[in-house]
């Protein structure tokens, strides 16, 4: 495929790591931010091919994973209603609440239904009246832009059976909590570049300024990958704590002004709990008071929920960059992709899925070039 086999062609990968090899002289820890780069990664065993001297380490960067559970029991509970047509991507149909998952409640019988867009729930809505029609509108900045756009095409239509279950969260605030924390040790970070190609990377200079921790926006590719790492080595070596692009075909500073425009429209910045980490202040979106004939929590008034996590899943651990899926006593035993403890086992980005996926039962003490 044109413009995509050139970022995966092995000898330009090996070129970028061997320059990485040249360049690093001490040991540093990174971690990406998104967990489709954590699948990227381990898929191409790119974490094999760097010097003993780079660790990398899987951050937050999965919004099904960080969807907090008290969130996923709030989805169960409106899609049990008889009276409801529950809208979500498939990645979270498999996601567990405390005691069941959406899959499970459509196999009971629910009306649970697969869509591939926002506009498709509004779309079914229209056309079942008799029906409340709710879409879980989960997401980093990546995804808001569709779910915003599907709350103002039902005002437009005068849909009055039309809502959004809203679980949007937003990296810079993640980041800040990473670094912030006394047993933090991620001394770069490779950032998510679809992240960036909606919000641009003007948020996050001054995180690098403040923590002195360089940043680089990183795509997805392993050519994408390998680039990424190597200006963030560079700049950790140089000393430099700044904010690069190695993702520059489809980011700039500023990022999709339009799109934001429409998000602050709609969502307004708020407090979000994240799964396995706690609450992280102004860390997410939630919809804007002038909006709440769209809230589907509001809607269905859903606020008493009691959660019950379980105790064996360090899930958190995993997304903060401490431990690794493989450090999980219950990881491929107790925990399968089948039978998923966590998010992050059964996540099309999840960590511990690409772990499984990929074979990666045990990390390497250290791979020579």
């Amino acid at each position: 495929m044109k413009y995509v086999n050139e970022y995966r062609d092995a000898k330009l990968v090996r070129g970028v790591i061997d320059e990485i090899c040249r360049t690093v002289t001490r040991p540093w820890t990174l971690m990406e931010i998104c967990g489709g780069q954590t699948h990227a990664i381990v898929r191409h065993g790119l974490d094999l091919l760097l010097p003993a001297e780079i660790e990398l380490v899987h951050g937050p960067g999965c919004p099904v994973c960080v969807t907090p559970l008290e969130l996923i029991d709030k989805a169960l509970a409106i899609a049990s209603r008889p009276d409801v047509i529950f809208c979500s991507y498939g990645d979270m149909l498999r996601v567990p609440g405390s005691g069941s998952d959406l899959f499970s409640v459509k196999a009971q019988g629910s009306d649970v239904r697969v869509v591939y867009s926002p506009l498709d729930a509004v779309k079914i809505a229209q056309e079942n009246p008799d029906k409340q029609v709710v879409f879980f509108a989960i997401g980093f900045e990546t995804t808001a832009p569709p779910n915003v756009m599907s709350v103002l095409q039902a005002q437009r239509l005068g849909l009055k059976n039309y809502s959004i279950l809203v679980s949007h969260v937003r990296v810079p605030p993640a980041i800040s909590a990473i670094l912030s924390s006394p047993s933090n040790r991620v001394q770069g970070f490779l950032l998510a570049g679809h992240v960036c190609a909606v919000m641009g990377f003007h948020e996050y200079p001054s995180l690098a300024e403040k923590f002195k921790v360089p940043m680089v926006v990183t795509g997805f590719e392993p050519l994408d990958i390998a680039q990424g790492i190597l200006q963030t080595v560079q700049l950790l070596e140089a000393d430099k704590m700044e904010v690069g692009n190695a993702y520059s075909r489809a980011v700039t500073f500023e990022g999709n002004q339009p799109a934001q425009k429409t998000i602050q429209q709609v969502f307004m910045e708020c407090d979000r709990k994240w799964r396995g980490i706690g609450m992280i202040p102004m860390s997410g979106w939630c919809l804007r008071p002038e909006f709440d004939e769209f809230n589907a929590e509001k809607r269905f008034d859903v606020k008493a929920i009691t959660t019950n996590e379980s105790p064996l899943c360090i899930a958190g651990q995993i997304l903060q960059g401490l431990k690794k899926p493989h450090q999980c006593s219950a990881f491929g035993s107790v925990c399968t992709p089948e039978h998923p403890l966590g998010a992050t086992m059964v996540s099309s980005e999840g960590a511990c899925a690409a772990y499984y996926k990929y074979g990666r039962i045990e990390m390497k003490d250290s791979v020579a070039p």
